[in-house]
């Protein structure tokens, strides 16, 4: 299931308290679209790692009250409101605390505590296949969850990335080599590898790198930037993304191209065209779409749609200008 189904079967399946169990790869963006779920709808999000806790830890503690022992629960657990109680990495918790979820999940409960009527308990953990930590979960907790395997999809990923301000140099790279979003091998020992959270992480990187040279990048890498690439997402898609860098600081400056459109150099290689319309589409504004799209008309059909996309989706007040609303009505049928 990829990223978008995912929040769709969150928002059918929250409302009506069915417990649910996310499996998926690291650095696929689980956790990421839980709490982006529980935002939307103005949930709080309870993020409990069921890995630091022990059997007891989720029912309290007891004490004498009247002569009789009473439970007293932890502090962390709801007592009101709306909200999500999300058991992050359960399939890294040793069996005897998995199975003191029992109750929690399946009858909203814990001895004495009831999980108020406004929350609802959610779960994620690795496959096994990942070569975590991993305890088999229990086949009686397996049965008080709906399943769902996460999948990373480039089309989801790039559609958040826009919007979360990722680099345009990463998207476009990625647009240009999609296997590459994520390539992670179970079976081997290296410390990085390229995942949606990975990229994200060399976009802060590169960010990073600018700010502390406080001047623009050179045309090339250097190789203090490529030994940075390498230890997040490791030296095989580390190197194919510096001989994109090197391409794309060598394309013109989007400035350059929306101050003369009509003559600014327009590549002719696919990478080039697929980084200088990711670039479009992260700096046209609702005042500048007219001379982007001069431009754009330049660059073949599918380069103009992924720029104006992107645009669309990072700042909605581009949807409302004229120029926006003739090129919808023109390319209404692959913009749907």
């Amino acid at each position: 299931m990829k990223p978008s189904k995912l929040y769709e079967a969150l928002h059918a399946l929250i409302g009506e308290r069915v417990p649910l169990h996310i499996w998926g790869a690291c650095g696929v963006g689980k956790s990421q679209i839980v709490s982006q779920v529980a935002d939307d709808l103005g949930y709080d999000f309870l993020d409990v790692r069921a890995v630091q806790l022990d059997p007891v830890d989720l029912r309290g503690l007891p004490r004498i009250a009247a002569d009789q022992t009473e439970w007293v629960p932890p502090k962390f657990l709801p007592k009101s409101g709306r909200g999500i109680l999300f058991l992050d990495e359960l399939t890294s918790a040793p069996q005897m605390t998995q199975a003191g979820c029992y109750q929690l999940v399946l009858d909203r409960r814990l001895g004495e505590y009831g999980l108020p009527d406004g929350w609802v308990v959610l779960a994620a953990g690795n496959p096994a296949s990942e070569r975590g930590v991993h305890f088999s979960m229990p086949r009686p907790l397996r049965n008080r969850f709906v399943h769902l395997d996460l999948e990373a999809d480039l089309e989801d990923w790039c559609t958040w990335a826009v919007k979360a301000c990722v680099r345009p140099e990463i998207i476009a790279f990625l647009r240009f080599k999609p296997d590459l979003l994520h390539t992670a091998d179970p079976t081997s020992d290296a410390n990085a590898w390229p995942t949606p959270r990975s990229w994200e992480m060399a976009s802060n990187v590169l960010s990073g790198i600018g700010r502390r040279q406080k001047v623009a990048f050179l045309s090339g890498t250097s190789e203090f930037e490529a030994q940075l690439l390498d230890g997040t997402v490791g030296c095989a898609a580390a190197s194919e993304f510096a001989a994109f860098l090197r391409l794309f600081r060598q394309l013109p400056s989007i400035d350059e191209v929306l101050l003369n459109p009509d003559t600014a150099l327009v590549p002719t290689e696919t990478s080039a065209q697929i980084a200088i319309a990711t670039a479009l589409g992260r700096a046209m504004t609702d005042h500048s779409i007219g001379r982007g799209l001069r431009y754009l008309d330049r660059l073949p059909t599918e380069m103009r749609i992924m720029a104006m996309r992107d645009a669309a989706a990072r700042d909605a007040a581009i949807t409302h200008t004229p120029e926006f609303i003739r090129f919808g009505v023109e390319y209404r049928e692959v913009l749907q």
